[in-house]
């Protein structure tokens, strides 16, 4: 029962922020085609919403320093320091998250982003993992083939001091033993 109330709780809370979102612009009539842009006021005379601004130290984990090709955040290479500037400059423009990534590879290149593209990384994400279980498999296999190919087969116990039976003194003990327990 303790459990049900802050679950109630959160799910009421996710309503509410979900509606106090969703009413304003459902009653303003926006749409995805004619909102209006970030910044200018919607029909209605109420402020759009405006999308999240953009800030260095969010981008400094996102972008890799040119020269030595650790995080911007870590380098503290002139090259970085430099695109640090550069960054700043287009904040201070007001330029989205994605726009500044955009020019800071037209300025770099691709390989200033950390994160690589989405085309050719989700196929690999998935081929990988699954070739190398498959691998490691087979391995396992071929090695339990292997080894019960080179075992020596087993041999009858008859009393007698075989390979793996007992010999001299303790073979006749056993025999003794095993007539006395009729086994």
């Amino acid at each position: 029962m303790t459990v049900v109330a802050p679950l109630r709780n959160l799910l009421c809370a996710v309503l509410v922020v979900g509606l106090t979102v969703a009413v304003p612009a459902a009653a303003a009539g926006e749409t995805g085609s004619d909102a209006a842009p970030a910044g200018e006021a919607a029909q209605g005379g109420e402020p759009a919403a405006v999308a999240p601004r953009a800030n260095l130290p969010e981008l400094e984990d996102e972008v890799m320093c040119p020269i030595c090709g650790t995080l911007l955040g870590l380098s503290r290479a002139p090259a970085a320091e430099r695109q640090r500037v550069f960054i700043r400059r287009l904040i201070r423009e007001g330029k989205t998250e994605q726009e500044i990534k955009d020019a800071l590879v037209a300025e770099y290149g691709p390989q200033v982003l950390a994160l690589p593209d989405d085309e050719d990384t989700n196929f690999w994400v998935y081929v990988v993992p699954v070739a190398g279980l498959i691998i490691a498999t087979l391995a396992v296999l071929l090695a339990a083939v292997r080894w019960r190919r080179n075992r020596e087969p087993d041999e009858p116990s008859g009393g007698g001091g075989g390979p793996g039976g007992p010999s001299g003194p303790d073979a006749s003990r056993l025999d003794r033993d095993l007539a006395e327990y009729d086994l």
